[in-house]
C-alpha cells in the first residue's frame, strides 16, 4: 500500500503518523507532503528517515493509493485534483467537501459502506464532535429511530491544536506565580474558566462548530429530518471532549434497552454506575480509543410523550479524526 500524508508537519500530521503506526497499517511506501516552509524536515517512521516534499501542483501523486490530507480546507480544495486525477483516494480532514452531495462523509461505525461510493476520489472526514456522538448514536437509532438531538459539548483544549494546549498549562503557570496569563489561542482565558464559543458565530445565533455538528449528523445518519441542536463549549481539560446528549425516540425505549444497545454497539464501552461513582471522565480515557457512554437515564417529566430521553455524556479519548481517518482506510484496504 502506497500512504502519502499532506500537512505532514502539522499537529494532526503527526498525530496520523503515531496511530497509523499503532494501528499496524500496512504501509509499502510512505510520502510526507508539506508547505514550502516545511519542505525538507525529516521524520522517523518505523525505523526509517522520510523528508517531506512540498505540495505542488504535478504528478507526484501518481501511484499513490490513499493520501490522508489535512492542511487546511483552502490547500484542500487547490490540490483535489492533483492528488486524484490518477485514482488516488484522498481522505481529507478539513471541511472543505463535508457537505458536498458527492463526497461521502463517514465515520465507519455508522456509514461505512458510504465509502466505496466515491465519484470525486474523495472521502470527507468529520467534526471531532460529531463523531463520536454519531458513534453513540447509532446504537440507539437500531433499536428506534431518533426524531431529536440536543447536545452540550464540553471540548478540550486539544481541539484547538498543541498551541492551545501549551497555552492551557503556561495560563496555569502565570496564573500560580500571579502574573497575567497570555491569551491567543482562544477568545479569553481558559484556565479555570468555560468559554461558550468554539469557532465563529453565524447569523442565526449559532456558532460555526454547532452548526456543523447540525448538518453532518443529518448526513452522516442519513436523516434529513432529525433535529439536531448543539451548544459548544471550551473547557479547561487537556485531551478528550465530552458531550451531554438527549435524544428523542419515535418507540419508546428502556434505560436497560438502552444500555444493552450501548454494550452491543461498535467503538463503545459503557461505564454506568453512578451508585459506585463510576461513569465516563476525561481523566481516565484520555489515552483511549473507544466512545465512553453512562450516566443513562430517562428524563422522567417528559418520558410518556418520548421515547429515550437519556443525558448520555459520551466522552472520547483518542477516538478523535485521526482514528477516523485511519479506520476508513481500512476499510478501503480490505475492501
Amino acid at each position: 500500500m502506497k500512504i502519502a500524508i499532506v500537512g505532514a508537519s502539522g499537529a494532526v500530521g503527526q498525530e496520523f503518523l503515531r496511530v497509523l503506526d499503532e494501528q499496524n497499517f500496512p504501509i509499502d511506501e510512505l510520502h510526507l507532503f508539506g508547505s514550502k516552509r516545511s519542505a525538507g524536515r525529516t521524520y522517523t517512521f518505523r525505523g526509517k528517515e522520510y523528508k517531506v516534499k512540498e505540495l505542488c501542483h504535478n504528478d507526484d501523486f501518481k501511484g499513490i493509493d490513499i493520501a490522508f490530507t489535512s492542511a487546511g480546507a483552502g490547500t484542500s480544495k487547490e490540490f483535489a485534483e492533483t492528488i486524484t486525477k490518477y485514482g488516488t483516494i484522498m481522505i481529507d480532514n478539513s471541511s472543505a467537501f463535508r457537505m458536498d452531495a458527492d463526497v461521502p462523509l463517514v465515520v465507519p461505525e455508522v456509514n461505512g459502506e458510504d465509502a466505496f461510493n466515491t465519484p470525486r476520489n474523495i472521502i470527507a472526514n468529520p467534526n471531532c464532535t460529531t463523531i463520536q456522538m454519531v458513534v453513540a448514536l447509532k446504537a440507539i437509532n437500531d433499536v428506534s429511530p431518533i426524531r431529536r438531538v440536543h447536545v452540550a459539548t464540553y471540548q478540550a483544549a486539544s481541539g484547538a491544536g498543541a498551541a492551545a494546549m501549551d497555552e492551557l498549562i503556561q495560563q496555569y503557570k502565570d496564573i500560580a506565580e500571579g502574573k497575567e496569563p497570555k491569551v491567543e489561542k482562544f477568545a479569553y482565558q481558559l484556565a479555570y474558566n468555560v468559554i461558550p464559543h468554539i469557532d465563529v458565530f453565524t447569523e442565526n445565533g449559532y456558532t460555526k462548530e454547532e452548526m456543523k455538528m447540525f448538518h453532518e449528523t443529518k448526513k452522516i445518519m442519513h436523516a434529513p429530518n432529525l433535529d439536531v441542536s448543539a451548544m459548544c463549549v471550551r473547557v479547561p481539560v487537556m485531551r478528550a471532549h465530552s458531550e451531554a446528549i438527549w435524544l428523542e425516540t419515535e418507540q419508546p425505549i428502556s434505560v436497560e434497552q438502552a444500555r444493552e444497545a450501548f454494550k452491543a454497539g461498535k467503538g463503545l464501552v459503557v461505564v454506568d454506575n453512578p451508585e459506585n461513582k463510576e461513569y465516563p471522565m476525561p481523566l481516565f480515557v484520555a489515552n483511549e480509543d473507544p466512545v465512553y457512554v453512562g450516566r443513562i437515564r430517562i428524563r422522567s417529566f417528559f418520558a410518556v410523550r418520548t421515547g429515550l430521553e437519556p443525558a448520555t455524556p459520551c466522552v472520547t479519548g483518542m477516538y478523535s479524526n485521526q482514528l477516523n481517518y485511519h479506520t476508513i482506510a481500512v476499510l478501503r484496504v480490505q475492501s
